[in-house]
């Protein structure tokens, strides 16, 4: 079922960071940790901007100490009272390549979907890559709220939050442990994407608000989704059994922000 937890309040995050500032373990990622990492100037920007209240910390390499991202991250730490470390040594040992200037130490956070928006719904995503990146398209589609359904990659992974290039920070996203609970708690208009489909894209009058319904990379959706909601293809040669789901979803949202 879906989460219960609401997006706690800012006094509990003062409580919470001034513990994590002192007991915070800076090691390579794992999802049963409590904070997380984004890696990278630009993502580490988007969560000092838009997600401030669940920053510990921010890393920063020595190679970095002229570029004017870093001295960005500097400017926004020090108004917000954020701390900043050059540590070459830690920087490194929790993935920084020689592109990476900084690391944002966060902790992990819980939100919900929004009621009477449009949605992006994705069953068991596998990809943390293609689910950056079909955040970050979704929300240059004007699309902010993204349903998973049980199993799915772990948002919060490093590889989720650097191929969202930060967009993550200004999503809603919420886990669902069936795809009924979560068409009982949100009643948009779905239309479901499968290869069987008889209607075509270009032939979608899409009815807001709604959601976008994709299966996994490996499998796509099972037949029992042939009565969830309006059923979808995407037209496409012959000359390969399915399109990539982050470029098939990005086809998706652009053509569905037409209507």
């Amino acid at each position: 079922m879906s989460s219960s937890l609401t997006t706690p309040t800012k006094g509990f995050w003062l409580t919470a960071k001034t513990k994590y500032m002192k007991d915070v373990r800076i090691i390579p990622y794992m999802k049963k940790l409590e904070h997380t990492y984004s890696i990278g100037v630009f993502p580490t920007i988007e969560l000092l901007e838009n997600k401030p209240e669940t920053v510990v910390k921010v890393l920063l390499h020595s190679r970095g100490k002229q570029n004017s991202g870093v001295q960005k991250i500097l400017g926004i730490c020090t108004r917000k009272g954020i701390k900043t470390e050059f540590n070459d040594g830690l920087f490194n040992k929790i993935g920084g390549n020689d592109n990476s200037y900084a690391i944002g130490v966060f902790m992990k956070y819980e939100d919900k979907i929004e009621i009477d928006q449009n949605h992006l719904v994705l069953v068991s995503p596998e990809d943390g890559g293609n689910l950056g990146t079909m955040i970050r398209s979704a929300l240059g589609f004007g699309i902010t709220n993204l349903a998973i359904i049980r199993p799915g990659v772990d948002r919060f992974d490093p590889k989720v939050v650097r191929a969202s290039m930060g967009a993550i920070f200004q999503f809603n996203v919420e886990y669902f442990d069936d795809f009924d609970t979560y068409k009982r708690d949100y009643k948009n208009k779905c239309y479901i994407f499968m290869t069987s489909a008889s209607k075509e894209l270009s032939q979608i009058k899409f009815t807001t608000p709604y959601s976008l319904v994709f299966g996994s990379e490996s499998a796509g959706l099972s037949s029992e989704y042939e009565n969830k909601g309006e059923l979808v293809y995407i037209r496409q040669s012959d000359k390969v059994d399915s399109l990539n789901l982050s470029i098939a979803a990005g086809i998706a949202m652009y053509t569905a922000s037409k209507s």
